[in-house]
């Protein structure tokens, strides 16, 4: 089992910021030639192991109800997406690493945040949101 250790090197460093860019490219480019009209993908972070043979990319989507159903397409793509990303990074990298994607809904806690701190969502007013903040 590989583990992502805690400090990235700087070539780990280099191949994520090398592949984050690509991977705009080729996953907004998809989206657009696909007709899905008015969708924003963006890779938030890729992380690399220390070995360099898997990259777990985090990506934001918005809107994010088309999250899930855009999430899974990619997922069902990522061979074709992965030989497109090496056609692009060819002269960079020797071998491409596999690619893992995942939602990454940070933007998405730090607004439920900035709304409990306005006090917007009052659990007090509405009993509901007191399932949701449970820990599980």
């Amino acid at each position: 089992m590989l583990y992502f250790c805690t400090m990235e090197s700087n070539r780990q460093k280099k191949i994520g910021g090398i592949l984050q860019k690509d991977l705009v490219e080729v996953l907004q480019g998809a989206a657009t030639s696909g007709g899905l009209k008015g969708i924003i993908i963006s890779v938030s972070k890729v992380k690399v192991t220390s070995d360099l043979s898997i990259a777990k990319v985090y990506l934001s989507i918005f809107p994010n109800k088309e999250a899930q159903n855009l999430l899974d397409g990619i997922q069902s793509n990522t061979p074709l997406i992965r030989h497109e990303l090496s056609q692009r990074t060819k002269h960079q990298l020797r071998r491409m690493p596999h690619l893992e994607f995942f939602i990454d809904d940070s933007l998405e806690y730090i607004d439920q945040i900035d709304r409990s701190l306005k006090g917007e969502d009052n659990p007090i007013a509405d009993p509901d949101l007191l399932e949701k903040r449970k820990k599980s």
